[in-house]
């Protein structure tokens, strides 16, 4: 059946779907071809089935291909950036990595190593889960591709920079200590957001600060506010080449149900996508999103806001690959809202509301007052 897509500044986008149901046809990550329909990919979206390294509920193996569901919703214009993403770059979806469920350190070789055939023509990634192991050898391969250690953003419930556990290195709970071990992270701007809920014991912090994390914990969030939190962030990693792991769990489980290991408390699913939309300008070289486990999950709700993480994530490539400098622009709908950006969606109160004074800080001035734990000055 022919395929009847979108095509823009000679990129080719997603099924067009006034013309075909959403419902229809294959499932790609936001209906976009496949890797061996475009020429090349500035972004590669490739799933990753394997679970693993699950220390409690399994399952996130299902979770790339509940995501590319999920994303038959999303469309091509995305009014809080005022851009198109697939118009601006070439996104197209690899299909999934063939992993071995059964030897994890197999696994591992064979991510990193796909991982770095995908980006062998300078394409970017972003990775669909999978439990978190599978961030380890993801780090490792855009660590490569950067020429040395990068910077990194992880959005979690939990730290991930555990030791072992049943005397195993390589889980779902260990990848950012080992990543810190083997230097492929610049310990100077490394960040957790959306950390809470209760811990082994105090030493589980002590080592988390000692390799060089910085917390922002989802409590800070909440009562800081998006705007500081993005400013502090901003501020930390600068231009330095980003990569950012999103957890679905940082999410509140009212918010993303369908995963391993939920907490109470997180992040509501607006914090999540404006924070993303606030690193503007940042220089974002691979991502992913993980630890969807659709067995748990309901009317595909953390389906749909992995969906569109995923989807935020490409369009901060996608306004990244244009020209001009957009670091610490102020961007997405809080900042609209503010009267910060003179493009106004409709809908949105005109002069009235713009004459108010809003003591709100601004997305582009960096906040003193957001309480961010500084990571221990020997790793600096």
């Amino acid at each position: 059946m022919e395929e009847l897509r979108i095509e823009a500044n000679g990129n080719l986008g997603p099924i067009d779907s006034s013309r075909v149901p959403r419902y229809a046809g294959a499932a790609t990550y936001a209906r976009l071809p496949r890797l061996d329909q475009v020429a090349k990919a500035d972004v590669t979206v490739v799933g990753v089935p394997f679970d693993s390294g699950v220390s409690y509920r399994p399952g996130a193996r299902f979770g790339a291909n509940a995501v590319r569901e999920a994303s038959r919703l999303l469309r091509p214009y995305n009014p809080a950036w005022d851009i198109s993403p697939f118009e601006n770059i070439q996104v197209a979806d690899a299909g999934d990595m063939a992993v071995n469920p059964f030897n994890i350190n197999d696994a591992i070789e064979t991510i990193q190593q796909n991982a770095l055939d995908l980006t062998a023509s300078g394409s970017k990634l972003v990775t669909l889960g999978g439990d978190h192991t599978i961030a380890l050898p993801l780090l490792r391969a855009a660590a490569e591709r950067a020429g040395g250690p990068i910077a990194m953003l992880h959005f979690d419930a939990h730290l991930d920079t555990w030791d072992t556990y049943f005397g195993a290195e390589y889980t779902h709970g260990t990848p950012f200590r080992r990543a810190v071990e083997e230097g492929i992270l610049d310990t100077e701007a490394i960040s957790h957001i959306g950390t809470r809920g209760p811990l082994y014991g105090k030493k589980d912090l002590d080592d988390d600060h000692r390799f060089g994390f910085g917390i922002v914990t989802s409590a800070d969030v909440y009562y800081q506010g998006v705007l500081e939190t993005v400013a502090k962030v901003r501020d930390r990693i600068g231009n330095r080449p980003l990569y950012i792991s999103v957890d679905i769990d940082v999410l509140d489980p009212a918010h993303a149900p369908g995963t391993g290991t939920p907490e109470a408390g997180g992040l509501t699913s607006r914090e999540l996508l404006e924070i993303i939309r606030g690193f503007r300008g940042m220089n974002l070289v691979g991502a992913d999103v993980v630890e969807v486990a659709p067995a748990y999950d309901h009317a595909e709700i953390t389906g749909v806001a992995a969906s569109h993480v995923a989807y935020e994530l490409v369009t901060l490539m996608a306004d990244r690959a244009v020209e001009g400098d957009r670091f610490g622009a102020p961007n997405g709908y809080a900042a609209q809202a503010l009267g910060q950006e003179s493009r106004r969606p409709a809908g949105f109160a005109g002069a009235a509301a713009s004459s108010k004074s809003v003591s709100t800080p601004s997305a582009s001035t960096p906040a003193e007052s957001i309480r961010i734990t500084e990571p221990a000055e020997a790793l600096k």
